[in-house]
Formats: C-alpha cells, structure tokens, sequence
C-alpha cells in the first residue's frame, strides 16, 4: 500500500491535482471507496499533518490537500452514501472568535477522510448548545483561536450536561497547544492538535458509540 500512499502525498503537497487523481483512480481498480478512502487517502493525510506539525510543510499545503481529497472522495463518497450515513451525527464550529482558518482545515480533512460532518460556521455558546441538542448530535468538534473563547468551552460542556446530551466534545487551537491540560480544564473530551488528530479521535469516539 506504501506504493500508491507515498506518490499520492507528494501529489498533494505538490497540488498536482491531475497525478492526485489518477493514483486515486488506480487504488479504486483495486479497492472499493471507502477502503480506498482509508487505505491511501487518510494515511497520507496524517502524513502531511505530521509533516506539518514538524515544520517541513506549509499550513497553505495541509488545507489545499484536504481540499484536492474532499473533492476525490465526494466523487465516490457523495453525501447521500451510505457508508457516510451510517455514522454517529457530528459537527465542526468556531466558538466565539472570527478565525476559522483551522475548522475548514478539519471539516476538509473530515470529509476527505470519508466522514460527514456538519459545518455550523461560528456560534456563541447558547446558540452552539441549542443547535447541539436540536441536531442530537454524538460529536462535537470545536475550534478556537484565542483564550476567552477556549475558556467558553466549560460553558458549553456544563450546558450541555444540563440540557442531558451525552455529546463527545472534542476541541482544537491555539489555547490547547500552549496548554496542554487546558482541555480537560474545561471539560473537553478529546484534544487534538491537528486535522489528523481530529480524524483519529472522531474515529475513535464513533467506533466506541456504535
């Protein structure tokens, strides 16, 4: 499998979106989607978030190659396919703050990586709890850029309780890289410190839940 996940990372970091596709289309002449999906396209996903998180690949390439692999699985996973469907309702949002560069890095990789995962954009907390509890969802991912918002978390978690939803929050930014407890400060779940994390955490989580 290293023979088609290696050329295929370096299509994406190289955004030869045309290479991209052929290798994807020669793993489906081997492989049904959604093996596919998770033979070649999530492993050189977390390659190029490892990447990144090391220093040797730019954040513009990370978000640009989830992406290129959101529209290749769309092709094969649309939206209505069953092996999205039958997976735990989740949901990506930016709490409080403007910037929201990270959760459509995420909510790109998510759905490259074969999920379907709302996108509620940016909502403050009662709004994200009312949404949350509407929607019955399972998991939860949050992104925040600055600490007022990350600290909004425990406000968000404590609500939820209350309201009984039995939601897996799972939070990512700024804040949580610089401190590394701050997560389970707040009542959070799962921290993860990059897309790939997110998709090996929601992995994780779904696959408990079903």
């Amino acid at each position: 499998m290293e023979d088609f996940i290696t050329p295929f990372r370096n299509a994406l970091e190289s955004l030869d979106r045309a290479q991209a596709d052929a290798l994807f289309q020669r793993v489906l002449q081997q492989y049904s989607p959604i093996e596919a999906v998770e033979k070649v396209v999530v492993p050189a996903l977390e390659q190029i978030g490892t990447a990144w998180h090391e220093g040797s690949v730019a954040l513009s390439q990370v978000y640009m190659s989830g992406r290129l692999c959101e529209s290749l699985v769309d092709g094969v996973l649309p939206p209505s396919d069953p092996d999205r469907k039958h997976q735990p309702r989740s949901a990506i949002v930016v709490l409080s703050d403007y910037h929201d560069l990270g959760k459509r890095i995420v909510y790109s990789v998510m759905r490259a990586s074969g999920f379907e995962i709302f996108d509620y954009g940016r909502l403050d907390v009662d709004a994200l709890v009312q949404r949350v509890v509407s929607d019955r969802l399972r998991v939860l991912l949050i992104s925040v850029l600055i600490l007022p918002s990350a600290l909004k978390v425990r406000e968000v978690c404590a609500q939820l309780k209350a309201a009984g939803s039995d939601v897996k929050v799972v939070v990512g930014g700024a804040p949580f890289l610089f401190d590394d407890m701050l997560w389970r400060e707040v009542g959070a779940d799962a921290m993860g410190r990059s897309a790939s994390d997110a998709v090996a955490i929601v992995a994780r989580l779904m696959g408990a839940m079903q």
